[in-house]
């Protein structure tokens, strides 16, 4: 399974599947991350964390461990 964390910067992706439990899947969700949804990775820091993304037309942040929930093709 590939992840969002493992993208490297300047990667576009696609959305697979959403991974996680109640309330951090609705989280990741109402940030406009949703299966079939293009997602290109900005930059990415030093260490990993975080990784900035952009969707649906706009820049966001996402921490490592809510990026490894977002299975990607």
């Amino acid at each position: 399974m590939e992840t969002l964390r493992n993208v490297k910067c300047g990667q576009s992706v696609r959305v697979v599947k959403l991974h996680g439990e109640g309330p951090v899947k609705r989280r990741i969700m109402d940030m406009g991350i949703t299966r079939g949804t293009d997602v290109y990775v900005r930059k990415v820091a030093p260490f990993g964390d975080p990784v900035e993304v952009t969707v649906r037309g706009y820049e966001l942040s996402l921490r490592k461990a809510d990026a490894e929930m977002i299975e990607i093709q």
